[in-house]
């Protein structure tokens, strides 16, 4: 398992390109009959993918978490991106269809994931975070997701957001999570920018169209980097970073957080006219 460790905004404005890619890209994830891990230093949150073909795949117990199974101390959130699939937990079967979101809670020993056409598979991503307690274990389809639309296409900013796990959704212990639409001809998520000082975040994008870009913007307000992005790539953003994007096509995001809090709307906005 892939391992990243916290970074210090100072040092930070020193990184070059490639250096930040390196400390907060997670990319090439996405492996046909593989789950790949990422562990962060930022909340101890692990970002990870399953992409079952034709085959089974089980959540692997990775022994640098000390655990006797990857549950045992955590909880999980898991969001289907393509085809459509099934997750079993502990022996229960769960169909995960796209844009549908799982929720597992800590204790759950057995995570599976398959996908039912083997020529339209599911591509599984995943957010797990320290637990405290077992909650219980939730299916929210997309169609039930809390709804809420921002932004206008004036300012290529109209989307609609998508609840799953948070304060009035899903229960979690610290795990908040769910997705974001962008609407025909707008570009950017998350304009105006903002910072949680109180909880880290990371981003996966996906539906981004074959031989387009997405351009993520990171750093303190006042002092602003970015990286490009591919399709099924994801980043890790500090609590002092920013996290904003654009697109050269139409795309969605996942976005998810860990830390402090449950509450969505905790943060710290910046205005658009005090970005550097």
């Amino acid at each position: 398992m892939k391992v990243l460790h916290s970074v210090h905004p100072q040092d930070f404005k020193t990184y070059q390109t490639g250096l930040i890619r390196e400390r907060f890209l997670i990319d090439k994830q996405v492996q046909p009959n593989q789950v790949n891990c990422t562990y962060t230093h930022y909340d101890r949150m692990i970002v990870g993918f399953a992409n079952p073909v034709d085959t089974e795949l089980e959540l692997p117990n990775y022994p640098n978490l000390r655990a006797g199974y990857f549950l045992e101390r955590r909880e999980i959130g898991i969001i289907n991106v393509a085809g459509d699939g099934v997750v079993i937990a502990d022996g229960q079967s769960f169909e995960v269809k796209k844009l549908d979101c799982l929720y597992l809670g800590k204790g759950i020993k057995s995570v599976k994931f398959a996908s039912k056409n083997a020529d339209a598979p599911a591509v599984f991503y995943m957010l797990s975070s320290p637990a405290h307690a077992p909650k219980p274990t939730t299916l929210l389809t997309h169609a039930d997701a809390v709804k809420v639309t921002l932004g206008s296409a004036s300012t290529a900013n109209h989307r609609t957001i998508n609840k799953y796990i948070h304060l009035e959704g899903i229960q979690s212990c610290q795990l908040v999570m769910g997705l974001t639409i962008l609407h025909d001809g707008s570009i950017w998520n998350t304009m105006p920018s903002h910072v949680h000082d109180r909880r880290m975040e990371a981003y996966f994008y996906f539906d981004v169209p074959q031989g387009q870009k997405i351009f993520h913007y990171m750093g303190e307000g006042n002092e602003t980097r970015h990286i490009t992005m591919d399709n099924y790539d994801a980043v890790v953003s500090p609590p002092w970073s920013i996290h904003s994007g654009s697109g050269t096509a139409s795309y969605s995001f996942i976005w998810g957080m860990a830390g402090e809090n449950l509450d969505y709307t905790d943060m710290d906005p910046i205005a658009i006219t005090d970005l550097r």
